[in-house]
This record gives C-alpha cells, structure tokens and sequence, in this order.
C-alpha cells in the first residue's frame, strides 16, 4: 500500500491555495441596500415633519418663496389661539419668545399662518406685536390657489 504524497515531497504540512485565501475587500451589496432604505423613509418622513400646527390656510394666487433655512413660524388657528413653532404662547410673551430663538435678532424673517376663518383683527393684532417688538421683517404665509 502506498502513501499518498504532496508534490514537493514529504507528507507533513499543507500549503494554502490561493483559491482559500481570505478575502480582504468589503462587499457593498448589503450596505447600498440598507442607505436606499433609508433613503425611501427620509424622503417619505420629511414632508411630515414640516408642518407645524395644522391650520387651513387661505387660497391666493401669489407665487412660493424660497425657504433656505428653517422659518420662524407664528400660526394663528381657527380659535384665535397663537402658536410660535409648534407651542402656543400668549400675545404679550410672543416678542420675547421670538427674541430666544431667532438667530438672526431683529433681522430675522417671520412667517405667520392665519387659519382662513380666524378674524382679521386677530392678525393685526399679532402683526403690530412682532413690530413692536421689533420684528418688521414678517411675512404672511397662504395656500396657493388651484389653476383651473
């Protein structure tokens, strides 16, 4: 009976192939699949996150602004309650609420979102507030009327 011998001689220790060696690079399959995952969720998820307290906003025919950063928003809703971002502030604290987050300080531009059915009045009031207190920068924020 004869032994079965490498090839160099000797039947002691086996070399590696290079077919077996380890593979030193990494494969992107599984990492491209995941960021368009989460590419798909982030662009479902954002237009949701924008919006601030739901109001209906009144129809005009006036063209979009561009928006670069983040707005300040002051909305006004259908009971005449005054929200800055998303919290509801009373009338007289809205200057100095405004004066804490804006980052630009007087030079900041103001959104305000009337809901349609809320009083005119309401809004003045709110207009002269943010003057008053500085602000003259303000901006009045509608829906854009559907063309027909």
């Amino acid at each position: 009976m004869a032994m079965a011998m490498n090839a160099k001689g000797g039947g002691g220790k086996r070399r590696r192939s290079r077919k077996s060696a380890p593979m030193a690079e990494m494969n992107m399959i599984p990492f491209i699949d995941v960021m368009l995952v989460l590419l798909v969720i982030f662009m479902v998820a954002a237009p949701l996150l924008t919006v601030g307290v739901p109001v209906e906003l009144p129809k005009t025919g006036a063209s979009q602004l561009n928006i670069e950063q983040k707005p300040i928003a002051v909305t006004i809703d259908e009971r005449g309650k005054i929200f800055l971002q998303e919290k509801e502030v009373a009338l007289d604290r809205l200057g100095p609420e405004i004066q804490a987050i804006a980052k630009e300080g007087f030079d900041e531009r103001i959104y305000i979102r009337g809901a349609a059915q809320v009083n005119y009045g309401r809004v003045a009031e709110v207009l002269a507030a943010l003057k008053t207190a500085g602000y003259t920068k303000t901006a009045l924020i509608n829906q854009p009327q559907e063309r027909r």
